[in-house]
């Protein structure tokens, strides 16, 4: 909530503020900040095919001056179908950019974190097995 009322656009501090409430319902998880600028709720570990592992946030997002940014752990290969109806965005590697909420159908926003939840699930009981 700190970094958040820190926010200087207030549109976009409203938006922060949705967000917070939102991911938190969706993961189940409390936020944490990530370094100085992003939010992130739950945590996993990884390791990359370099070798190199560590631990990140399941989801998380950040008030970038230019954008919104979401974070997807899982990237967005098995979240193209949701991208279609979204609304006015760009996505890369594991990152959602949007200008403001009202772009974007947040009901969809709110399927595409429960999927991404749900995606990292599977892969942690794969990667066990």
């Amino acid at each position: 909530e700190k970094y958040i009322s820190s926010i200087q656009d207030k549109s976009q501090q409203e938006d922060a503020f949705t967000l917070l409430k939102l991911m938190k319902q969706c993961t189940g998880e409390e936020p944490k900040m990530w370094g100085s600028s992003i939010v992130g709720f739950g945590t996993y570990h990884y390791k990359g095919a370099s070798g190199r592992e560590g631990d990140w946030f399941v989801t998380g997002f950040s008030a970038r001056k230019q954008n919104m940014t979401v974070y997807f752990c899982t990237g967005f290969q098995k979240l193209q179908p949701y991208i279609k109806s979204l609304g006015k965005c760009k996505t890369t590697m594991g990152c959602l950019y949007f200008k403001k909420l009202a772009d974007i159908d947040i009901s969809v926003l709110k399927q595409m974190l429960i999927q991404n939840k749900k995606d990292l699930a599977a892969i942690a009981k794969q990667k066990k097995q």
